[in-house]
């Protein structure tokens, strides 16, 4: 196998991310306290945290956490849930247990890097890429045009990673069609599914509605708990799930036990969770549609449907790369440039730049921002 690329994303917040003053391109919501999540708990959730024991749990996950994220699907059961380590270890594990040496994947672009070099270290890769001039739309057709005899393969992120574009169902439903015709499994990677700007385009997850569908999620995203370190996948697949959990032995084996219990209480308080956050990303919406509304001449910006990232066009002369530079090492304002995301496969716009709004403390980097501008 191939050696794996530098992580570009990682490698660029793991230089900065704890440095910079402002970060202001957070993937991920406002986080908790552990006494914040745990007073959403009842009192014999409380009592079993306290009486926790340190040991080994199932590599599948608990019973209890395959329970409360099955509880999140439609049609699904406890049986159609493994928990990982995060997302990133789904993300690993799905492709090496799907895709062999002769098989062909098609990943849309701009992407989060491991969903295309993790499949390109395995087999032959396709971007298709989502274009600004399109609204950031999928257009089917390309995928259509990229399914060769052994595509096994197509792997889809909506809310996306970075532009925030949720497609209509109509197309995922034509999506879904295409792939049930030629056989080929549907990777979908869910982990800013609820945080829509409207539940009238929340689109399903698809291993509810798919037969081959794979959803990723994580507890890191939406429910602002990045430091549990819990992810699952979804799939009506059992044979599939079941070689995926084989593959897990040689990785992390199984998760944190006190880390699942805390993101079942988190899973069960999903409603108040959900609503904090989306009241802060209304809160900072607010602030950055007024703040490039007031910059038209620098940026051109249009509000995400979902998520808590945003990907805003740098119209500068010396390119977003050295404005994003500049900014860093000159005001301490963590923005992540376009250029991170540059792919192999497809095309990736190199003029844009990834935003986040699910923190409070965005509110302070966009008033030294505008401070800066205003200078």
């Amino acid at each position: 196998m191939p050696v794996l690329p530098d992580f570009k994303l990682e490698t660029f917040f793991s230089k900065w991310e704890f440095n910079a003053k402002y970060h202001m391109c957070a993937s991920d919501m406002e986080s908790m306290t552990l006494q914040e999540l745990l007073n959403l708990s009842s009192d014999q959730d409380r009592e079993n945290w306290n009486n926790l024991n340190f040991k080994y749990i199932e590599t599948y996950g608990s019973p209890e956490l395959r329970l409360a994220v099955a509880d999140s699907y439609k049609k699904l059961s406890s049986e159609n849930i493994l928990a990982f380590a995060g997302a990133q270890e789904g993300i690993y594990v799905a492709m090496h247990c799907i895709l062999q040496e002769d098989d062909h994947a098609i990943i849309i672009t701009p992407n989060y890097q491991s969903s295309e070099t993790i499949p390109a270290s395995i087999c032959e890769v396709s971007g298709v890429g989502l274009e600004a001039d399109n609204n950031w739309d999928l257009d089917l057709q390309k995928i259509k045009d990229a399914i060769r005899p052994n595509t096994r393969l197509i792997s889809i992120n909506f809310p996306h990673n970075p532009t925030g574009k949720v497609i209509s169902i109509e197309t995922l439903n034509d999506l879904i069609n295409i792939a049930r015709e030629q056989d080929i499994y549907l990777f979908s990677d869910e982990v800013y599914r609820l945080m829509e700007r409207s539940e009238g385009i929340r689109l399903p997850q698809i291993a509810d509605i798919y037969e081959k569908g794979l959803s990723l999620n994580v507890m890191s995203k939406s429910y602002g708990l990045p430091g549990l370190r819990i992810g699952w996948i979804a799939s009506q697949d059992l044979e599939l799930l079941d070689k995926m959990e084989k593959m897990k032995h040689y990785l992390s084996i199984c998760n944190s036990s006190p880390s699942e219990f805390l993101a079942v209480i988190a899973l069960k308080s999903s409603a108040n969770i959900l609503k904090r956050n989306h009241k802060i990303i209304e809160n900072n919406l607010k602030l950055l549609n007024s703040f490039f509304t007031q910059h038209r001449d620098l940026f051109e910006w249009n509000e995400p449907d979902g998520g808590c990232i945003g990907y805003p066009k740098y119209l500068g002369s010396e390119g977003v790369m050295t404005f994003c530079e500049r900014l860093l090492e000159e005001h301490g304002i963590m923005l992540l440039p376009g250029t991170i995301y540059k792919s192999a496969i497809g095309p990736t716009p190199n003029n844009h730049f990834r935003v986040g709004y699910g923190r409070i403390a965005m509110q302070d980097g966009l008033r030294k921002f505008q401070e800066i501008l205003d200078n």
